[in-house]
């Protein structure tokens, strides 16, 4: 099965170790960005991913796609113009100061799309997932507006659809309430993700406080996950990612599924010394949709979901650069990191 993902792929730049911004003049070019990071977790894991988007037409652009191209993504969805890449500026936390993102996005190639620069048809050709992220419609209302039609579209077509709400506070500022914009993707979607932010900054959902060393109350987790299902019918999942923070280098993993009248809560790990958490988010995401398409079963989903997803705490960067025996062997009870020789 064939999954397509839409979004903003941006050039990360990332002070060194756990230095601030400019503390060295030095700073490590990658690239990353939610969906993408979700087409190269799943083409590592061997599942068919193209990534459609806009690109700069120029160096940085063709070697963000050449990048994307090394992973097993399909690029066939990649369009160039004439424009920009968005950028992230990202420094790492430590201890008890937190990780922190600065964005400049505006007037990015794909921030300025018109209707006709993708063809929906095209890019949906042969896929039956289709997968988008609360991200890309912060961006702006172009991309808004992108979003909401290529939802629609996919559904119309018979496709799966999966919609990580991912709630940026830092890009909601062209005027338009998140809320609104969001609600009307989520309502054509079959499968809602997030965690408990995302679910109340982004569709009104009534849930939890955000999550700290004390103890969660798993209850309320789910029964904001039912009232999602209550207000978006049309949804059959709502997942969303349980994490304890101790601080920036130590948390609790974990994951929970509600389904229509059953409830799944995932093993959980815990992380200590991380490396990089940017991108876990996504990979939970690629985890669970890889997990539905090849177990048919969403406690099984859910639980490679969360076990890739612990894992991509330990490698720097967006994508998850994890094969699948090490999901397996994880899966497995096998955590003691030790040397594999």
């Amino acid at each position: 099965m064939s999954v397509v993902t839409f979004g903003e792929i941006m050039l990360r730049l990332k002070s060194p170790g756990q230095e601030r911004l400019f503390q060295s003049p030095l700073l490590e070019a990658t690239f990353g960005g939610s969906e993408a990071n979700v087409a190269v977790a799943l083409a590592r894991l061997g599942i068919p991913a193209r990534f459609v988007t806009l690109l700069p037409d120029n160096q940085i652009g063709h070697e963000c796609m050449r990048e994307l191209r090394s992973h097993g993504v399909d690029v066939s969805g990649i369009k160039f113009k004439k424009g920009r890449m968005g950028i992230y500026f990202f420094e790492n936390g430590a201890n008890q100061r937190p990780s922190n993102v600065i964005y400049d996005r505006a007037y990015s190639t794909l921030s300025e799309m018109e209707p006709s620069d993708i063809d929906w048809g095209k890019a949906f050709e042969g896929a039956k997932w289709f997968h988008v992220s609360g991200i890309t419609p912060a961006v702006s209302q172009k991309c808004a507006d992108a979003t909401i039609f290529a939802v629609q579209t996919a559904k119309k077509m018979g496709l799966m659809v999966s919609f990580d709400l991912n709630y940026r506070a830092k890009l909601w500022n062209y005027g338009i309430e998140a809320r609104a914009v969001m609600s009307e993707i989520a309502r054509s979607a079959d499968i809602l993700i997030g965690n408990e932010e995302d679910y109340q900054k982004s569709l009104g959902i009534k849930g939890p406080k955000e999550a700290s060393s004390g103890e969660l109350d798993i209850d309320e987790y789910q029964t904001m996950c039912e009232s999602t299902l209550n207000a978006f019918p049309n949804a059959s999942i709502a997942a969303v990612t349980l994490r304890e923070s101790h601080s920036a280098d130590s948390n609790d993993w974990s994951g929970m599924v509600v389904a229509r009248g059953q409830r799944f809560i995932s093993r959980k790990y815990h992380i200590a010394d991380i490396v990089d958490r940017v991108g876990a988010g996504d990979s939970f995401s690629a985890g669970l949709i890889f997990g539905l398409i090849k177990y048919g079963e969403p406690g099984a989903a859910l639980e490679y979901a969360v076990a890739l997803s612990c894992l991509k705490h330990s490698i720097p960067g967006d994508f998850a650069l994890i094969e699948p025996g090490e999901v397996e062997k994880l899966l497995g009870g096998d955590t003691s990191g030790r040397v594999q020789r």
